[in-house]
């Protein structure tokens, strides 16, 4: 299926990846699919990805994984917004990201660990939680942390 976008033009999207959130997401609440977007220029994946809305052009979140930034990330999130995605939820099917700021200044540039998105990929469900982790903040520092993993990475 195509999808028209504000900021990457005309999309092909699988269909069997559009990704649902039953109640939205925290401040949009009205936009219930999504589908991730990335660069595919070359075989390596790109730490920071798009989550487009389908039901709103315009909306276009920077996502990344978490481990990209914590090396152990592990948000304490309620049970039941963990049932809401299936029933017999496997944690092999599980997908976390977490959503980022990246202003004009990227050396403020930040991502929320407070409100992990989390998805079933086998059944593309998906919700934002809050988690009870107190040490997980929504505005943690990226750009230093980024840039190093570049560098040693021999970007």
């Amino acid at each position: 299926m195509q999808i028209n976008t504000k900021w990457f033009g005309t999309v092909e999207i699988d269909g069997a990846k559009v990704i649902t959130f039953e109640k939205g997401l925290i401040g949009f609440e009205d936009c219930s699919r999504f589908a991730i977007v990335y660069e595919a220029d070359d075989k390596k994946e790109k730490p920071i990805m798009w989550l487009q809305s389908l039901d709103e052009q315009a909306l276009a979140l920077p996502i990344i994984k978490p481990e990209y930034i914590v090396d152990e990330y592990a948000p304490d999130v309620e049970d039941e917004l963990v049932y809401k995605l299936g029933k017999n939820v496997k944690s092999d099917d599980l997908m976390i990201f977490v959503t980022m700021t990246v202003p004009s200044d990227l050396t403020k540039m930040t991502c929320n660990l407070k409100a992990p998105i989390i998805i079933n990929t086998a059944t593309m469900k998906a919700v934002q939680a809050v988690a009870a982790n107190e040490d997980y903040v929504v505005r943690f520092p990226v750009y230093n942390l980024l840039k190093e993993r570049k560098e040693k990475a021999g970007e």
